[in-house]
């Protein structure tokens, strides 16, 4: 049975986000866009998936330093636990903070601020790669004599924490906003806003900002998302846009000293010869327009009906992972990654994905229908896959005869 307390928290993930969708409806508030929705989710996913892959850096490596180079043997009570909440959420601040001062680490982390709203719905939204820059923060917990599996429940509950305050719809709190992160805090962290980039790293605590200089309190409201805006729905693409970026700078670079400067220093940076660092602009709340992608009512449903049934297919997968061997992970890996890149890709009406979305459309029935065969499961999924087929293919030929995505 998987005990992973992220994993275990999804249906109060979703939960929560239903109650702040029914306040956007009763306080007639925009706080959510479907497309911009469904890019978070789909990289919480991914996030999930790739973790499966990544976990030896998190907890493995852990482990290893643990068993054989802890230098103390720590005594279970009630300093221990205190000492490992302070201290997962002062490595917490450090790795978050260079996450955000250095290029290469950024490029693991950028994922979860592309979004240009602040809902719930961001707090899922997740970089697949984060884990193998930040890992080793939370190693000098394993050599003070941290039990691991100590370590990665308060680290899951530390990640926990922070959903909630991925929201606007909770003001300042009072006294609470002396000690702990809360919303007001986290959307400064969110803002691109210049005086707002790179301030508020905390995880639970707001302490740690104000010890080492990075607090910012808010003031006007922030405006959301990176300063080169990805402008794309796609999951694993929001994943690669800022390796892909960093590969033009090196290819610009002759000397070998500055492209590995340009690794660790801070996102922006550029040799003299190539006019130096590039600080982030104002943002002119005149011109300023988010990513916009209209599309056809009947494609936001169609959308949503395979989406649901990813989350469905996802979450089974999540709770069972420990019941599939390595082949079999990738295999379901690679399914789901189809499915959340096309679900994403349509809103974005490009060529490619119509061809996409029918091979998936017709490839995914006869692979349920061949594993049912194979693996002698009940004839009903056969059933399902040829329903399945019917009410996707007539779906989205309808769709596309009567309001057909651009193709240029």
């Amino acid at each position: 049975m998987n005990l992973n307390p992220i994993v275990l928290s999804i249906p109060i993930f979703f939960l929560l986000i239903g109650i702040e969708l029914a306040v956007e409806r009763f306080s007639h508030r925009k706080l959510y866009r479907l497309p911009d929705a469904i890019a978070n989710l789909s990289c919480g996913i991914t996030s999930q998936l790739s973790g499966l892959f990544l976990k030896v850096l998190a907890i493995g490596v852990y482990e290893v330093v643990h068993s054989n180079f802890a230098l103390f043997q720590l005594e279970k009570n009630w300093m221990y636990w205190v000492a490992l909440f302070f201290l997962v959420d002062l490595a917490y601040y450090w790795a978050h903070r260079m996450s955000h001062e250095i290029n290469l680490f950024w490029g693991g982390h950028v994922v979860h601020h592309q979004s240009e709203e602040y809902n719930l719905s961001v707090a899922l939204r997740q970089s697949s790669f984060q884990t193998v820059w930040t890992f080793a923060f939370n190693l000098p917990l394993a050599l003070i004599g941290f039990d691991t599996l100590d370590f990665a429940l308060m680290s899951a509950l530390n990640t926990l924490y922070q959903f909630w305050i991925h929201t606007e719809t909770i003001n300042k709190l009072g006294f609470l906003e002396h000690f702990l992160n809360t919303p007001s805090h986290h959307r400064v962290h969110h803002g691109r806003n210049p005086k707002y980039i790179d301030k508020n790293h905390a995880g639970t605590l707001i302490i740690w900002d104000k010890m080492f200089g990075t607090f910012q309190p808010e003031e006007e409201k922030p405006t959301y998302g990176i300063t080169k805006p990805i402008n794309s729905w796609n999951a694993v693409w929001a994943n690669f846009s800022h390796y892909a970026e960093m590969g033009k700078d090196l290819k610009m670079m002759t000397r070998w000293s500055d492209k590995v400067k340009y690794l660790f220093k801070k996102p922006g940076w550029l040799p003299e010869s190539l006019g130096g660092y590039r600080s982030a602009p104002e943002v002119d709340k005149e011109t300023y327009r988010k990513y916009e992608t209209p599309a056809p009512v009947a494609l936001n449903y169609y959308v949503l009906f395979q989406y649901a049934l990813c989350l469905i297919g996802t979450g089974l997968f999540l709770f069972k992972q420990n019941e599939f061997l390595l082949g079999e992970k990738v295999f379901f890996t690679i399914i789901i990654s189809i499915v959340v890149v096309n679900c994403g890709v349509l809103f974005e009406n490009k060529p490619w994905v119509l061809w996409a979305e029918w091979i998936r459309i017709v490839v995914y029935p006869l692979l349920l229908i061949l594993f049912t065969i194979t693996y002698f499961w009940p004839i009903f999924y056969i059933g399902v896959a040829i329903v399945y087929f019917i009410i996707s293919a007539t779906w989205f030929y309808s769709i596309t005869k009567n309001a057909p995505l651009q193709t240029t």
